[in-house]
């Protein structure tokens, strides 16, 4: 361990670095969707991004579309007063063309009042013509790496929810284009390990290429509460026990907040015995993904519901058309 490691160590959160990038941060990531959402008042986000802040959390979460921009806008307005430069910012873009993602990352830098997003990824790859169309000669990527060449991003990753095979796809066409991703995010939690596990197909293959690991849905917006086989902590201790850079989780109340932290300050790596007893507690109701909704419905698929977000096709579906 370094001694930048160590120091951080010494404060309430923990600290992991993000693959290959080298970079440090938070072992729990604040999620951005929360942030705005209808019951959640912009003087009480601002307290949970600062407050978080101020504790030790590092990484923050967004994207283009949560909630119609707002929670950009909100993120932006708590980072002001120096708040900017003790972050590792993260937010995603759905365009699959080079226009449509130049367009949302430009809107994206606005709303959040900088110059430069440290890291930016292609969101919600669900399908399994989203890599192609990511990597066409206008596509995407394109936007994103002349954007990394202008100063307005550092790291380029992607994210999805759905299927761990469309995870491998997007890896392998990407290493066909010789394109190395900085990181990806990813499902971890207790249930996933059961069905189309993404711990179990995708996590090595992500540790073997040195990409981070950003871990998502620890429990699953609430959902896998539900089952009453495992209680909070439970989840972000698992999560956290796996080779994840930062475990994201949704904040709405100062209440949250403190919960994320005691995780974070409390985890000890699990033995063998201990996370197998885990898994055993939810093998029988993750058996068929009934309490990871965003696998087995389209609830979470934004992009599924707002297809002009995706811009138009590659010139080269375009011109085979009739």
């Amino acid at each position: 361990m370094s001694k930048e490691e160590e120091d951080k160590m010494s404060s309430e959160m923990t600290y992991r670095k993000l693959g290959k990038t080298g970079e440090l941060v938070s072992a729990i990531g604040l999620g951005g969707w929360h942030l705005a959402q209808k019951y959640v008042s912009e003087d009480l986000s601002h307290r949970i991004i600062r407050s978080a802040i101020d504790r030790g959390i590092t990484f923050l979460d967004n994207s283009w579309d949560y909630n119609d921009g707002w929670s950009e806008i909100r993120m932006g307005r708590a980072l002001r007063d120096g708040y900017r430069d003790k972050v590792f910012l993260m937010t995603k873009i759905d365009g699959r063309s080079r226009a449509e993602a130049a367009r949302q990352l430009d809107e994206s830098l606005k709303r959040l009042q900088t110059d430069c997003i440290d890291l930016v990824q292609h969101h919600e790859i669900i399908r399994y013509e989203d890599p192609y169309r990511v990597f066409a000669a206008d596509g995407a990527n394109q936007a994103l790496i002349e954007a990394r060449q202008a100063g307005k991003l550092r790291y380029i990753g992607f994210t999805g929810h759905k299927d761990p095979g469309i995870h491998m796809h997007m890896l392998e066409v990407a290493a066909d284009q010789g394109f190395d991703f900085d990181a990806v995010q990813l499902p971890l939690n207790v249930m996933d390990a059961h069905y189309r596990s993404f711990a179990r197909i995708v996590v090595p293959e992500l540790q073997a290429r040195g990409i981070g690991i950003l871990g998502m849905k620890s429990m699953g917006n609430g959902v896998i509460l539900q089952s009453r086989t495992v209680s909070p902590i439970e989840c972000l201790h698992y999560a956290l026990n796996l080779p994840t850079s930062t475990v994201i989780t949704g904040i709405d109340s100062l209440e949250a907040l403190d919960q994320a932290c005691e995780a974070a300050r409390t985890f000890r790596p699990l033995s063998q015995e201990e996370e197998k007893s885990l898994l055993a507690k939810t093998a029988q109701a993750a058996s068929q993904g009934r309490f990871e909704l965003f696998k087995t419905s389209s609830i979470h698929d934004a992009t599924a519901l707002n297809p002009h977000w995706l811009g138009e096709e590659p010139d080269r579906v375009r011109q085979l058309m009739p």
